[in-house]
């Protein structure tokens, strides 16, 4: 990367999936990913690692919290430094140090705000908190030179992925787009092998791939894998 350009993981804890839940015979341990950009003047924190939740949330996630002040000073800098936060959605292990960033600009699929407001949905404290400042988007958006936010819904119907181009190529924050590595490579295959005239039966994969795809990603980061897809 180049000296203005910059991606870091900020490792905020784990969460302990209920085996119904992942799809498994037994319960599954996943880490909870941040990332820290900085690109130009601007210094981005894409997720903020894991909220207080209520009881029940609590005890069925069981939830291990590293403070994301730790986080940031080991990546030397501090909450006061960042210029914009951005979440891949506002589940509370995405959102939950949201609060620490009164007054930073915070931009957000209106889809994925609307859903959060209706109730039910996260904790409402980690949504709305003293100085929120959130500035609703639809859509992509190109929030600085090199720098776009992309939809990609699924997870969440407002869920949205951060793409950071440079030099060395480009870096895609995908959140939750997809649960793992491997399931990204899937549908990569799948779109690689559609292109490549693959006749029928063939897989289907999320339609925003093809946008993602068109920013000819160098690596793609997730916030529940350590593992990083490359080409």
């Amino acid at each position: 990367m180049d000296n203005k350009t910059a991606v870091r993981r900020l490792d905020m804890g784990y969460i302990v999936r209920p085996a119904e839940e992942a799809g498994t015979t037994q319960p599954r341990v996943e880490p909870v990913l941040a990332y820290l950009v900085r690109h130009g003047k601007e210094l981005i924190c894409f997720d903020t690692g894991i909220g207080v939740a209520d009881p029940g949330t609590e005890a069925h996630y069981r939830p291990r919290r590293r403070p994301l002040e730790d986080a940031l000073a080991a990546a030397g800098t501090a909450p006061a430094e960042i210029t914009l936060v951005t979440n891949c959605h506002l589940h509370f292990d995405h959102c939950g140090n949201n609060p620490l960033f009164a007054h930073t600009p915070i931009p957000v699929q209106a889809t994925e705000l609307a859903a959060a407001r209706r109730g039910g949905y996260t904790i409402d404290g980690l949504v709305d908190f003293p100085g929120a400042t959130y500035e609703q988007i639809t859509g992509e958006t190109q929030i600085a030179p090199g720098l776009w936010i992309i939809p990609t819904p699924g997870h969440t119907d407002g869920h949205q992925s951060l793409v950071v181009q440079h030099d060395d190529g480009t870096v895609i924050l995908a959140g939750q787009a997809h649960d793992v590595a491997s399931h990204f490579t899937a549908d990569h295959l799948a779109h690689r092998a559609a292109r490549d005239g693959l006749t029928p039966p063939a897989p289907s994969w999320q339609p925003w791939m093809d946008r993602l795809l068109t920013f000819d990603p160098r690596r793609v980061l997730f916030a529940h894998d350590n593992s990083v897809w490359e080409p």
